[in-house]
């Protein structure tokens, strides 16, 4: 990964980043309240279906088919655990395959030249 990807991944996950401050905000007074909770999963449990969806459509077409699958995921895996386990699982093959990936383009280049 490049230094300016690490620094925004880093800058994105940090808890006092204000965005991230209103949201924990904004979730905790949705937790106070039970009926607010269960309309605030059933939509994103709505949301994250359909973009899983979209992104199956789209799989056979050209374009980001499987990233919307992967953010679909990312939207459930907010409030439901057996999806961020799924995501988990998903987000270490694919980094694998993309390590084996670029080692043998490595290897090709090392190769020809």
């Amino acid at each position: 990964m490049s230094n300016a990807l690490s620094r925004d991944i880093a800058t994105g996950t940090d808890p006092r980043h204000p965005v991230r401050r209103a949201l924990g905000r904004a979730r905790a007074w949705v937790d106070g309240h039970a009926y607010l909770l269960f309309a605030y999963r059933l939509a994103v449990a709505l949301l994250g279906t359909l973009v899983i969806l979209v992104g199956v459509i789209l799989i056979p077409l050209p374009g980001p088919g499987w990233l919307i699958v992967f953010l679909g995921l990312a939207v459930l895996g907010t409030e439901f655990a057996s999806a961020r386990r799924v995501g988990a699982f998903l987000k270490r093959i694919v980094t694998r395959a993309w390590a084996w990936w670029r080692a043998r383009r490595a290897r090709r280049v090392a190769s020809s030249a």
